[in-house]
């Protein structure tokens, strides 16, 4: 059942008062209101002065997903890491993947593609960016005790069958999330908000804005 109520709207409506003179703000979303699903900070400020404050503050943490099937957990790490601000988020494999589930956030996260494995290990050597392998495996560190490197990029496989073995000899460590329970495998997206909460808990700075 939804309400017709304004007060229940997303966002806030037209703007009330005189017109602002600040080039960061969308004279379409001044004039109609802004519903879309970003921090009051930015309301009514244009997608592309987003982008280049959010290109500021950029954490150094990057994420990478192997996209070999059609899977919907891809655009929903999407939208966890545009909420965690990651430096770029690199998509292995088929250019094209599922956008659903990432909630319009990709308008503002960086997104890179990468037709391998071995051109994403390329970058990453020459960033100076370890490959860290998240997935379920015995040989895997714990992710809660390990000391995550403050440039790293986590990698990610599909839902099912996880890293690929192409992925997994990239990568420099490997590391897991803890469970207690009888599942064999928690979500591919939960997991992927897990491990980057992981690295903002050891490296991000808490006081920005």
């Amino acid at each position: 059942m939804t309400s017709d109520d304004p007060a229940d709207a997303v966002g806030v409506g037209p703007w009330a008062g005189p017109w602002p003179d600040d080039p960061r703000l969308d004279p379409g979303l001044l004039r109609e209101g802004d519903r879309r699903n970003v921090v009051d900070k930015y309301r009514y400020w244009s997608v592309e002065a987003i982008v280049a404050d959010l290109d500021t503050r950029r954490h150094r943490l990057h994420i990478a997903i192997e996209n070999w099937q059609h899977d919907l957990n891809i655009g929903s790490i999407v939208r966890t890491a545009n909420a965690f601000n990651v430096g770029a988020v690199h998509i292995i494999g088929k250019r094209r993947w599922n956008r659903r589930g990432a909630m319009v956030t990709d308008r503002y996260v960086r997104i890179e593609h990468h037709p391998d494995v071995d051109d994403l290990a390329a970058w990453a050597a020459a960033e100076g960016h370890p490959l860290l392998g998240i997935d379920n495996l015995p040989v895997a560190e714990p992710i809660e005790s390990a000391a995550l490197p403050a440039a790293a990029v986590m990698v990610f496989g599909q839902e099912g069958p996880g890293l690929t073995d192409a992925a997994l000899a990239a990568c420099s460590a490997h590391l897991s999330i803890a469970q207690f329970g009888s599942t064999r495998s928690i979500n591919a997206a939960a997991a992927a908000a897990i491990a980057m909460h992981a690295w903002v808990r050891q490296h991000a700075e808490l006081s920005r804005d």
